[in-house]
């Protein structure tokens, strides 16, 4: 037993506390968290898990340190029955910052399940990231499961594009390559902090990469952990340097895919696009050789959109359908609140343009109401749901989620959703142009 009293939280009953981790224990986290996210199951570990964790506990992280796990132990044996972590990051929004809190690597031994562990880790983690500003709260997992710790998930994740051998560009037999691929060192951080920042404005909702994070990700992380990328640099025939992108350290679905990429403004994807292709089919080759395994695609996964989609056309048949990342906003208004000059802008750009009065949104258990004055948000603000309260839009759950994330537009939800609904045209019109659909990709950044 641990009995630390600086890691010590609290007593759970029944033979087990709650206590934060320290470096001592990254074989026991490693050792856990590698059994119980093996897809091949416990019996066989997944060793890239495994450094994930070492790298998290015993090495300098940007934002976040050994005590951001929460633990659960065992009290008569020592042992880890259960776990997760906080990882602390700064998104965008329209360009507009924001803390956000990523809980990550939730794992409970199968014995210890339905005890409500999970929960009170979640809001332990919770706790923290509100105690660190953060307004918002991300995690990737499997379906429906966090739906009861109050997210929903409303923000594309991953997805992409493939194509196999017949689809690798061919160079002609007087054609040589125009671009050049080198794996990216210590004087390429500001480049691609600058590429990544430039791509990412495009998008609704971004994660920050300053250069902390990027020289991390490049020097931080064991060759062997699942989430490593390499990241190499794109250069022309004059050894200009002209993008970056990065790529898996292992073939997913019998294929090397990359998973991120920018270009300099300028430079057409038109051009650089088979070069890429054709990098990847051969080093998901090289990769098959070095792991035993079998090539038989190259994919992109940069969600439902991206220029080098249009420039391969046919060459990517295969879609792979993005899932979602599960976002938590605790405090809606304070939220609404950070937002509010993105909100006035798409409002002054609207129909609506120049509106007075107000916009009150049902939740069916809460609500909130925007006041408008010329145009400019004067307050918003909690308000009481019930009967005879009037109210000019409905949201049932937790869908409001996709529409101020851009993840569906209006006209979506209140189709999927027969309780989803305006009560006048004005409603409708204001939701519209204060919320619209808007892609967003954001990399699991971990």
């Amino acid at each position: 037993m641990n009995t630390n009293s600086e890691l010590f939280i609290r007593d759970l009953g029944d033979g087990l506390i709650l206590r934060r981790a320290s470096k001592a224990d990254a074989d026991a986290l490693a050792e856990i968290n590698s059994r119980m996210h093996s897809d091949d199951g416990p019996d066989k570990p997944n060793l890239g898990i495994a450094e994930w964790i070492r790298d998290l506990v015993t090495k300098p992280h940007p934002t976040m340190e050994p005590g951001d796990f929460t633990v659960v132990e065992e009290t008569a044996t020592g042992r880890i029955v259960s776990t997760l972590c906080l990882i602390p990051q700064t998104w965008t929004f329209d360009g507009i910052e924001f803390g956000a809190g990523r809980p990550e690597l939730v794992c409970t031994l199968p014995e210890f399940r339905r005890r409500g562990l999970i929960r009170v880790q979640m809001e332990e983690v919770h706790k923290w990231s509100k105690e660190r500003g953060h307004l918002v709260q991300v995690i990737t997992g499997i379906p429906n499961y966090y739906r009861q710790f109050g997210y929903g998930m409303a923000l594309e994740l991953s997805g992409g594009r493939r194509g196999v051998e017949a689809h690798v560009p061919v160079l002609k037999a007087d054609e040589t390559e125009s671009f050049h691929f080198r794996l990216a060192g210590e004087g390429d951080v500001d480049f691609i902090v600058k590429l990544y920042a430039a791509a990412e404005s495009k998008h609704l909702v971004s994660c920050k990469r300053p250069a902390e994070i990027i020289r991390y990700e490049i020097f931080g992380k064991s060759e062997k952990s699942i989430v490593r990328y390499e990241k190499l640099i794109i250069e022309d025939v004059s050894g200009r340097r002209v993008g970056y992108f990065e790529i898996s350290s292992e073939l997913w679905m019998d294929g090397l895919v990359c998973t991120y990429a920018a270009l300099e403004d300028g430079i057409p994807w038109l051009e650089v696009a088979p070069a890429l292709a054709r990098y990847l089919w051969k080093k998901g080759g090289d990769y098959a050789q070095r792991d035993g395994g079998t090539r038989t695609s190259f994919g992109f996964g940069f969600g439902s959109q991206h220029p080098i989609y249009e420039a391969l056309d046919d060459k990517l048949p295969k879609v792979r359908e993005p899932y979602a990342y599960y976002m938590r906003v605790p405090d809606l208004p304070a939220f609404l609140d950070l937002i509010r000059p993105a909100l006035e802008k798409r409002l002054a750009e609207s129909p609506a343009v120049g509106y007075s009065g107000m916009l009150r949104l049902s939740f069916y258990q809460s609500a909130v109401f925007l006041e408008f004055e010329r145009g400019q948000i004067m307050r918003i603000e909690p308000m009481q749901v019930g009967s005879g309260i009037e109210v000019d839009a409905l949201f049932p759950d937790l869908t409001f989620l996709h529409l101020l994330f851009g993840h569906r537009s209006f006209g979506e939800l209140s189709h999927m959703f027969a309780d989803c609904y305006a009560n006048h045209n004005t409603a409708r019109v204001l939701l519209n142009a204060l919320f619209p659909k808007r892609h967003s990709a954001v990399p699991a950044v971990t």
